[in-house]
């Protein structure tokens, strides 16, 4: 369901945007700071949503179309790769004892997380386009 993968998209998202924040702060660990127990928290969810990403995306697509193109099934396949990737750089992170803001700065310059961003940005709207679509039909 589209709603399900959006909303999953979401939290990766928002998850990336807090740790611009965070890795701009300047902090040496993640002790001791709103901040710093924030991270955990906004990684783990992030982590949660990356689990069957790809699944969730196959299944957005086919809600649309009865018969997805070869391309979407490559893309998907594209996307669980980048997800695999993203979710074990998120579980090297989450393995630190100390979460610095340079450590999350490097995470956030990760190729394997600006990857999956921007798979996340093309799909999703690609997915909001068709939604939109699909109510201006209905409503014809």
């Amino acid at each position: 369901m589209a709603i399900d993968f959006l909303a999953r998209c979401d939290v990766i998202e928002e998850c990336y945007e807090f740790l611009l924040g965070y890795a701009a702060q300047g902090l040496p660990s993640d002790e001791g700071s709103s901040a710093g127990r924030e991270v955990r928290t906004r990684l783990q969810l992030a982590r949660e949503a990356l689990i069957d990403l790809a699944e969730s995306c196959r299944q957005a697509i086919a809600d649309h179309q009865s018969n997805p193109a070869p391309a979407h099934n490559a893309f998907c396949s594209v996307l669980e790769r980048d997800a695999s990737d993203s979710l074990a750089s998120i579980d090297l992170v989450l393995a630190q004892p100390a979460l610095s803001s340079q450590l999350i700065d490097n995470l956030n310059a990760s190729s394997h997380l600006r990857a999956l961003l921007t798979d996340l940005f093309l799909v999703g709207e690609i997915l909001r386009t068709r939604e939109r679509m699909d109510a201006l039909a209905e409503g014809q």
